[in-house]
């Protein structure tokens, strides 16, 4: 607190004056960083022209607050504050997971995505392996970088899901990013 206080160039008092202690600090950062990634992400989701497109794209927003390494704000987190983690866990599927759930309907109807799959669980799968991906134990950022790790995922992910013309779509997309 000392140093937040210095840095803002205010008073411990004042930043006491509107958080009770250091927690409550954490968490309205944690919700006001939330919100924002949430906004760009639900922007992309509205303004995407298909579904595999948009996770590529919100791989971008994902990347810029992605670190897989023990200095990771995720891992901070999870150490630290385990309540606040567990929130935001369960917010980023009740929140994201609405959008998510509307893509692989788009999906769908588009003939990208297989009508036989579970909606629900697909959505579960998707959330766990992105919070997965930011576990520095299970990936060593000396092992795997950020933007490397989530294009493999992505791929993975999409072509578990895929019908052949979304796993056509997915090679075009992987060639034109490559060129």
């Amino acid at each position: 607190m000392d140093d937040i206080a210095t840095t803002l160039t205010i008073s411990k008092k004042t930043i006491y004056e509107h958080f009770d202690n250091k927690t409550d600090l954490v968490d309205a950062c944690v919700d006001f960083v939330f919100d924002e990634i949430a906004r760009k992400i639900q922007y992309i989701q509205k303004i995407e022209t298909n579904p595999i497109e948009g996770l590529f794209q919100i791989k971008k927003i994902a990347l810029k607050h992605m670190a897989n390494s023990s200095q990771s704000p995720q891992f901070q987190l999870q150490k630290y504050y385990p309540e606040i983690y567990a929130k935001l866990k369960k917010r980023e599927l009740n929140v994201m997971g609405k959008g998510f759930k509307k893509s692989l309907k788009r999906g769908i109807k588009m003939g990208l995505f297989r009508p036989s799959i579970n909606i629900e669980l697909i959505t579960r799968l998707y959330f766990n392996g992105m919070q997965g991906l930011r576990n520095p134990e299970l990936f060593p950022a000396e092992e795997y970088k950020p933007n490397q790790l989530l294009e493999n995922y992505l791929d993975y992910h999409v072509r578990a899901i895929a019908t052949p013309k979304g796993t056509l779509l997915l090679e075009k997309y992987n060639t034109q990013k490559n060129q």
